[in-house]
């Protein structure tokens, strides 16, 4: 047989199977895929996976604290002495009120009317009161206060009452003033005493 005649034999030969195929049973049709439920064996082969990769999941080991390095103390050299804190040095000059002796906070007074205003205080600094300290006006309304002069020592941890001789102002209202010890010298120190009367 020569080259032509195979290639027809096998023309032939295709020809017939194609035609036999034809003729055969014919083939079962595939069913449509269901969507939904692909999407849920999909969804759960991720969670599998997921859960899967968690479980293996180790977090790193937490770190060990590095431990602190006290440092050493440089010995002190023969002789030397450590120094050691100084001692708080009192305030030479300090008042602290105690109470109001008379006229409290908040009394009534007529329009110029003349009263005295006295208080208690103790000296608390390390130095005493001469006869030099006064009582100053410090702010508020001074209605005609003047500054007093101590009569006697006040030795420190002492009290004494220093008093003030004021005048109420002429108009109806709420009046303040602060008055304030001061030394030899002029300086204020301590704290503030005060006075508050209602004018009607």
């Amino acid at each position: 047989m020569n080259r032509t005649k195979i290639q027809i034999a096998l023309a032939v030969s295709l020809a017939a199977a194609i035609l036999l195929s034809a003729c055969g049973p014919a083939a079962t049709p595939q069913p449509t895929p269901d969507l939904n439920a692909f999407a849920t064996q999909v969804a759960a082969t991720v969670l599998a996976q997921v859960s899967k990769t968690a479980a293996a999941y180790t977090p790193p080991a937490t770190p060990t604290a590095v431990p602190t390095v006290t440092p050493r103390e440089s010995p002190t050299p023969e002789g030397t002495a450590t120094p050691q804190a100084s001692p708080t040095v009192a305030q030479c000059d300090n008042a602290q009120y105690v109470a109001d002796v008379t006229i409290p906070d908040g009394t009534q007074m007529t329009p110029g009317q003349k009263f005295v205003k006295t208080w208690q205080l103790k000296n608390t600094g390390s130095c005493t009161w001469a006869t030099g300290y006064t009582l100053v006006f410090a702010y508020g309304e001074k209605m005609n206060g003047k500054a007093v002069a101590l009569t006697s020592d006040v030795l420190p941890g002492e009290t004494a009452e220093v008093s003030v001789n004021l005048t109420a102002p002429s108009k109806a209202g709420n009046y303040f003033a602060a008055w304030r010890m001061a030394n030899a010298k002029g300086y204020p120190f301590g704290q503030n005493v005060t006075v508050s009367i209602v004018v009607k």
